[in-house]
């Protein structure tokens, strides 16, 4: 069935509506980064570069690093932005944007964030490498889409029981990463973690500046949580939307955190621009490990 083009919009020489890239111009490996300018950060690293465009807060590069080609973009921050750049990237690989059809054959991306996070667990400190083995949402993204097939109930039960979770919030949804992409980027220099994706920088994560907040216990709460011993170790904002993202539209994704700071001490890096350069550097040479 021909997708309508009020459904899947597309720029005037072709390109997807918010990215603006065509599919020549993605690779199957793709680096995900919040801030436009880090996408630079990556790819200066490179050996060489073949694309480069932008739009909005969505810039991509494409090119080769010790000869794997790989894409970087920035997706800005949050899962609202994730089902922007989700969409677009499995349209650009498993949609014919020419006949508006989608393929026969599926084409799976392997997508790797790599982003700055804060701890909300004593026990890990500040300027750790982080890998998010699976992700709650606060958002409500998944519940969009028929998602149950994906998503870990029992965890997120367990969750809005043991936090008394107010329901005037969101339902919480958990999903994991892809467990084989994963295992290409553990070393002893990672720490496994469960990672809390937060609506908002602010008062979603428990930041008071002039708001009073309405549950003053929630990072507690956060930090208390245990399932089968694992708890909840990081705060951020896009982690759980690109697992689920991933996971309906038959991709593999990994989620890599520089933890620029320690919310449970109140600690933050004295060198997180040098911290962020070096999880850049250790995600690219797994990737071509």
């Amino acid at each position: 069935m021909k997708i309508a083009a009020s459904e899947l919009i597309l720029n005037k020489d072709g390109s997807i509506y918010h990215l603006n890239i065509l599919p020549q111009d993605l690779a199957t490996t793709i680096i995900t980064v919040g801030d436009p300018d880090r996408v630079s950060n990556v790819t200066k690293y490179f050996d060489t570069i073949e694309v480069s465009k932008s739009k909005r807060e969505f810039k991509t590069e494409t090119g080769t690093y010790k000869g794997k080609r790989i894409t970087v973009i920035s997706t800005g921050i949050g899962t609202d932005n994730i089902d922007i750049v989700f969409n677009e990237l499995d349209a650009l690989v498993n949609i014919d944007l020419n006949t508006r059809t989608i393929k026969k054959q599926h084409t799976s991306l392997d997508i790797i964030r790599i982003g700055t996070s804060g701890t909300i667990q004593d026990t890990i400190p500040v300027d750790s490498f982080l890998i998010s083995e699976r992700a709650i949402g606060f958002d409500s993204l998944m519940h969009f889409y028929k998602s149950e097939h994906v998503l870990q109930q029992e965890v997120a039960t367990a969750f809005v029981n043991q936090t008394n979770w107010s329901n005037q919030k969101s339902i919480p949804y958990v999903v994991s990463y892809d467990e084989t992409l994963g295992e290409k980027f553990m070393s002893s220099r990672v720490v496994k973690g469960f990672t809390a994706t937060n609506v908002g920088f602010y008062g979603p994560q428990s930041r008071v500046l002039r708001l009073p907040i309405a549950d003053e216990q929630l990072n507690d709460k956060l930090a208390n949580f245990s399932f089968n011993n694992q708890r909840i170790t990081n705060l951020e904002m896009e982690t759980a939307g690109i697992y689920g993202m991933a996971k309906l539209l038959g991709h593999r994704a990994v989620s890599m955190n520089a933890i620029i700071a320690n919310r449970a001490l109140g600690q933050f890096s004295e060198k997180p621009t040098q911290l962020v350069d070096e999880l850049i550097q250790y995600t690219l040479d797994k990737i071509v490990s």
